[in-house]
């Protein structure tokens, strides 16, 4: 089988005069490369990557010849086709044609989700169980309590209720963005909503120093977070989440901030972590994916991967390690989660129900397409 064509567009939603913050960014709604991938045989795939920053250095690749290195490959050797692309890296035409290597690393990612859908759809298996099948029904959060302008602790109660009235059974909080004072009281306002039989996980988005996320841990205990996410500030994180893991009980998770699997794999053998969150369309698509599950299977740390449900499922559903996926069902803070695909996997009571249909399952909305997309390739 070989790949004949590319399309290529970028998903954007529409900007927010009230955007959603953490702690210290904007989050955007949606910036994505979306790659639908044609081959000689008739078979499709689609694959997605995730951009938290400005998505032109793609587009830039796209259009100054990244495709040459794709086309006529076959997505049956996914191994193969993402060495090919992810060392583009390590390679002085990246540098003559304006390549950065993060661009190059989403590239590679969105391409390689696509092969392995163009996989499943041959061998006519959905991807979690070519991925080992362990389950096909597993848990999903919401993430919420996002900083917005104006955002008082009356709104914060609102949107909690509407998030427990469908059917939620785990909730991430945003802090890290106000006094820990401050963030406290939002997280108790969380708590005392969701009731404490649901789930309540905190994601401060790197924002503490050690001694201030040492502090917040031991006052958020009465709160029974299940984790504690990405608690300190970037530069020295393994290291303070080594020293930060000594001192609470509360489980610690990270891994969405790397551009890498290397930096994952050092999390995990650091002995950093307890939960892994790599994101499969931010960096090594599914075949890096899978090995991160593996490692994490035998070193007993659990997989809750960052952001799209409906990819990540099969990772989670395929692995023992699998522990949860995360969900955004606000439209107003996710659209694409809610119209990108029709017919997706179906969420409720905090369980994601996995289909039996080959690949990913997933079959784009055109109308969602022509609304959020634009065709670059």
């Amino acid at each position: 089988m070989k790949i004949t064509k590319l399309e290529i567009y970028i998903l954007r939603a529409p900007d927010d005069s009230r955007p959603h913050w953490v702690s210290h960014f904007i989050v955007p709604k949606a910036n994505e490369i979306l790659v639908r991938m044609h081959t000689d045989e008739g078979i499709q795939g689609i694959g997605i990557a995730t951009s938290y920053t400005p998505i032109e250095a793609a587009i830039k690749a796209f259009k100054t010849g990244i495709a040459e290195y794709i086309i006529g490959e076959d997505p049956l050797a996914p191994e193969k086709l993402h060495s090919r692309l992810f060392w583009l890296t390590a390679q002085r035409v990246a540098s003559e044609r304006g390549w950065t290597r993060e661009a190059i690393v989403r590239i590679a990612a969105a391409v390689d989700i696509a092969a392995w859908d163009i996989i499943g759809k041959a061998a006519k298996l959905p991807l979690f169980r070519l991925f080992g099948g362990f389950r096909s029904e597993i848990p999903c959060y919401v993430t919420c309590a996002y900083y917005r302008d104006g955002k008082t602790m009356a709104e914060l109660k609102d949107e909690m209720q509407m998030l427990k009235a469908q059917g939620h059974r785990g909730f991430k909080a945003k802090v890290g963005g106000v006094s820990l004072k401050e963030d406290l009281q939002r997280l108790a306002l969380v708590r005392e909503i969701i009731g404490p039989d649901n789930d309540l996980m905190v994601d401060v988005n790197r924002a503490w120093d050690l001694p201030t996320a040492i502090q917040a841990a031991r006052e958020m205990l009465p709160l029974n977070p299940r984790w504690l996410e990405e608690p300190v500030r970037w530069a020295d994180d393994h290291r303070e989440l080594r020293k930060l893991a000594a001192q609470t009980s509360i489980p610690l998770s990270a891994g969405e901030s790397e551009l890498t699997a290397y930096g994952c794999r050092d999390l995990v053998e650091d002995g950093a972590i307890q939960i892994l969150q790599f994101d499969c369309t931010m960096m090594g698509g599914f075949t890096t994916g899978r090995k991160l599950a593996a490692l994490c299977e035998l070193n007993q740390v659990q997989v809750a991967p960052h952001h799209d449900c409906f990819i990540h499922a099969h990772i989670v559903a395929g692995s023992p390690a699998g522990c949860i996926v995360e969900s955004f069902t606000d439209p107003e803070r996710d659209p694409l989660q809610a119209e990108l695909f029709t017919d997706p996997p179906q969420i409720a009571n905090g369980m994601l129900t996995l289909k039996e249909q080959p690949g990913l399952g997933l079959t784009l909305s055109e109308p969602a397409l022509k609304k959020f997309g634009e065709k670059i390739l």
